[in-house]
């Protein structure tokens, strides 16, 4: 069992579960030394892109997800960017609302235009029945997510985009080692869309990378990350410079062997959390498809107010006061932002708005200790019965 690394509130004599704040996340898989002696190579190479890292991580990274082509990127918003570019789209593209808003600003990047659908209230990921509900003759795409690493529902999303005739395009910057029936992640739809960020499982300080089926849109991919070049001086398409440069290529290799014991060590810690929080009144978690394997990058839990007590803000505000960092991933959900309710179709989401008003994200990495935890789960428990007292106290007074 791995021990904690926190002092308990008790003993500290406060009202705090930690001595100083714990963070919600902390960067997975970083290297030594040896990290230190693939810098000095890099620089003394004088090939600081397009070198021999780069291409490295993606043979790696397409042996590991069982695809034939894949194109490194300085991020997953401009693999997403490009990857739309590249396809030639014009007209809209059905998404999720509740999404990291970078998902949205890769449609808006291409002049398209983005028509929310509506989300499952059991995984969180995109409702196929919801997106049906909003194709149209201007339908170009559908661009899903596999949120907090959760596949989408990937054999119902197929289905509607063959038969539409459209692509379907995944955003996965959760996901890189997601399963869904056995078979990890990287081939849905024409194009799956990775991100490397301080925050995910497989850290590249930054970057991203394309994975796809298509040969044709791989190459297309390899020119618009030099800026639409594919060396002949004479671009074919307004790409962009997205390179992922030969560090952080050679970062994210460093990075790769560990990242099934990473994912593994998530999955206990979201099982335990589950274990303990499952009890609590009006707690419920994101649910997992049966044959399918998230790589739990976050552990969100719906908060029902009229069962636990209080509302979610009342119970991150407690916990932030306990020195436990919460966040609301993701609150609010894209269509109400500022940037798109004019936008939005005003289409009815009720499950985002359900899902995206409740949910809130409790600290998760591979190096959190099961006593810290423990403590997490026991603020969360001492807050509960907290709640649910207030709340009888309020049906007292008010009878």
């Amino acid at each position: 069992m791995i021990s904690g690394s926190g002092k308990s509130g008790a003993a500290l004599g406060t009202n705090s579960a930690f001595e100083k704040r714990l963070p919600i996340v902390s960067p997975e898989g970083l290297p030594g030394e040896e990290f230190l002696e693939d810098v000095r190579r890099i620089l003394q190479s004088r090939q600081l892109t397009n070198g021999a890292y780069v291409r490295e991580f993606e043979a790696a990274a397409g042996s590991f997800l069982g695809v034939p082509h894949c194109v490194a990127v300085s991020s997953c918003t401009s693999g997403l960017i490009l990857v739309l570019q590249a396809l030639g789209l014009r007209g809209a593209v059905i998404l999720p609302s509740f999404t990291f808003h970078a998902t949205a600003h890769s449609v808006l990047w291409n002049g398209l235009r983005p028509v929310f659908a509506d989300c499952e209230r059991g995984t969180f990921c995109l409702d196929p029945d919801a997106v049906r509900a909003q194709l149209s003759a201007d339908t170009a795409a559908i661009l899903a997510v596999h949120l907090y690493g959760n596949p989408i529902a990937v054999t119902e999303l197929e289905a509607i985009a063959a038969e539409r005739g459209i692509p379907l395009i995944c955003d996965a910057a959760h996901a890189f080692g997601t399963e869904f029936h056995a078979a990890r992640v990287g081939a849905t739809g024409v194009a799956e869309v990775f991100s490397f960020s301080p925050t995910k499982l497989l850290v590249a300080g930054e970057g991203g990378l394309v994975s796809t089926r298509d040969p044709e849109l791989a190459r297309r991919l390899r020119a618009a990350r030099n800026y639409g070049d594919s060396g002949t001086a004479d671009p074919e398409l307004p790409g962009l410079n997205a390179r992922m440069s030969e560090i952080h290529a050679a970062l994210a290799l460093r990075g790769l062997p560990g990242i099934a014991a990473r994912i593994e060590r998530r999955n206990q810690i979201r099982l335990h959390y589950e274990r303990q929080l499952g009890v609590l009144p009006g707690i419920t978690f994101q649910e997992i498809r049966d044959g399918c394997r998230t790589t739990a990058k976050d552990f969100s839990m719906i908060v029902d107010e009229a069962e636990f007590g209080q509302p979610r803000d009342w119970l991150l505000e407690r916990l932030l006061q306990r020195n436990i960092e919460v966040r609301r991933y993701f609150w609010p959900p894209v269509h109400r932002q500022k940037l798109y309710r004019e936008i939005w179709d005003g289409r009815p989401l009720p499950v985002t708005d359900w899902v995206s008003d409740r949910v809130i994200s409790l600290p998760i990495y591979s190096s959190l200790g099961d006593e810290d935890v423990d403590r997490i789960c026991a603020a969360v428990s001492e807050l509960a019965t907290e709640a649910a007292r207030g709340s009888s106290d309020r049906k007292a007074h008010a009878g």
